[in-house]
């Protein structure tokens, strides 16, 4: 009997890539009853050299609950002991854990991200402080409406689109933080892929029908966007100078599909 609790163990952690054994872990790990969220913090691109926020916690609503009562929202502290976060660092396959926590089965309706005052973007060099309007101190809404069963693990998917958030005081020279954001769950589909050579450094955005969503590749030349309906999108690649920008029309992407798409190679002008 030993032994064979050895061979299974050392059969999950040899493929612990595997989903069997994934939630294997998830059903001894999570309590009965309730259900397992991950909180992760995901950004679209700006024009600034970084932009930084401070995240003090991530609180969520279960349906059946009032939300103006604070005794209703499940908080999930930052778990992090600095908690300020370069949005634009967040690309690629890179993301922000801001915390876990089990939750009651059933349907989450809202999750509440909480900023600090501590907010600044830094452009030619220089930090410029960001404006928090009063309003956003009791938390930015955002509405999930997803139901979780019990024994599984789900991650939502915040994305905060450091570009359309910060906003110009006129010629004041103050920058004003009014966070543009959306959450997506795991489940959601996305699109992929690598973008050479890496010094392009592009923008990658999929647009259809009006709507867009963008990020940039990281240090290997890799992108990921997120959290996308399902569609037929164009994918429209803007590199730096003096590389030369390049669309492919007419990608499919599924329902709940993870689609990875041909290596782009950038030619110069």
């Amino acid at each position: 009997m030993k032994n064979t609790l050895f061979i299974m163990m050392l059969a999950c952690l040899a493929f612990s890539g595997l989903s069997s054994c994934d939630q294997q872990e998830n059903y001894n790990t999570i309590s009965e009853g309730n259900a397992k969220v991950n909180v992760l913090l995901v950004d679209a691109p700006a024009e600034y050299d970084e932009v930084w926020v401070e995240v003090l916690e991530v609180r969520i609503l279960p349906s059946d609950r009032d939300e103006n009562s604070g005794s209703a929202w499940i908080s999930i502290p930052h778990e992090s002991n600095d908690r300020k976060i370069n949005l634009l660092s967040l690309v690629g396959n890179n993301d922000a854990h801001l915390g876990s926590v089990e939750v009651p089965a059933g349907r989450v309706s809202q999750i509440r991200l909480i900023l600090g005052d501590d907010n600044y973007l830094v452009k030619d060099g220089n930090r410029i402080d960001l404006k928090t309007p009063s309003a956003q101190q009791s938390g930015l809404k955002l509405q999930v409406n997803k139901e979780f069963e019990a024994g599984r693990e789900y991650d939502l998917v915040i994305d905060f689109d450091a570009g359309r958030s910060i906003v110009r005081a006129g010629n004041s020279g103050n920058y004003i933080l009014k966070p543009v954001l959306r959450v997506v769950a795991e489940t959601a589909s996305s699109i992929q892929g690598t973008i050479l050579p890496v010094e392009a450094e592009p923008r990658v955005t999929a647009v259809r029908n009006g709507d867009s969503f963008s990020t940039f590749t990281d240090e290997n030349g890799f992108y990921r966007l997120r959290g996308i309906p399902a569609g037929t999108y164009n994918i429209v690649i803007e590199p730096k100078e003096p590389y030369l920008p390049v669309t492919i029309e007419g990608v499919n992407l599924g329902d709940g599909e993870s689609l990875t798409l041909d290596t782009v190679t950038l030619e110069t002008e």
